[in-house]
């Protein structure tokens, strides 16, 4: 997972609440490995796309300077609805490594957390003056200091944000879940030992006590 430490970048309003992971990333994607080619289509597929593939002209993705966003300004329950990983993961490949809102899907949230992008909880009445100030200025920068927790907004005002301990460690130092773990190799392996040790039968691989 690529590290997030500070992040300066095109900011995109999203009015709408209620954006659900099925806007996110259509069902009939979810089992196309992230990482494919194209795999950066996927995100908003439907609204972005007609179906012959051509791009729709109205969508806010698709028009200058918003197809270099790098962060999302929301309303609120950003990434409500199903479960599915593809919809963080749709969202990092298209190049989203922020989102601010005032609230989040709960699942939603966490899978963000754990594949590179930064969930950034404001309140209703900051969401929605930030959301005016970037249709007031399109191309407009917002700044995101993880280990400050805070944000810089298009105004150049600042505000403060919350984030778990442990996945703000994760997200400095570019850990997954997978990486995580590893760092507690050696702990782990000492304890699968003991337990051998101590109950042989218990261990699938050894057939003498069976």
């Amino acid at each position: 997972m690529e590290a997030f430490t500070e992040l300066t970048a095109v900011a995109v309003p999203f009015d709408q609440a209620n954006i659900d992971t099925n806007q996110l990333c259509p069902t009939r994607f979810n089992k196309v490995p992230p990482g494919s080619p194209g795999y950066e289509r996927i995100l908003f597929h439907d609204l972005r796309f007609e179906a012959d593939g051509s791009e729709k002209a109205d969508f806010i993705l698709n028009r200058d300077p918003y197809r270099a966003a790098g962060i999302i300004v929301a309303d609120a329950n950003f990434g409500c609805g199903s479960a599915r990983e593809s919809a963080a993961y749709a969202l990092l490949a298209f190049g989203v490594r922020c989102l601010v809102a005032p609230s989040f899907g709960d699942i939603f949230y966490n899978n963000c957390l754990k594949t590179g992008v930064l969930p950034v909880p404001v309140t209703a009445e900051i969401s929605q003056r930030w959301r005016r100030d970037l249709r007031d200025r399109p191309g407009a920068t917002i700044t995101v200091d993880l280990e400050a927790q805070m944000v810089t907004a298009p105004d150049g005002t600042t505000q403060a944000f919350d984030i778990p301990p442990t996945r703000k460690m994760c997200l400095l130092q570019g850990l997954d879940d997978i990486a995580l773990t590893e760092r507690y190799r050696d702990d782990i392996e000492t304890f699968e030992a003991a337990w051998r040790a101590e109950a042989p039968w218990l261990d699938p691989g050894n057939r003498e006590g069976v």
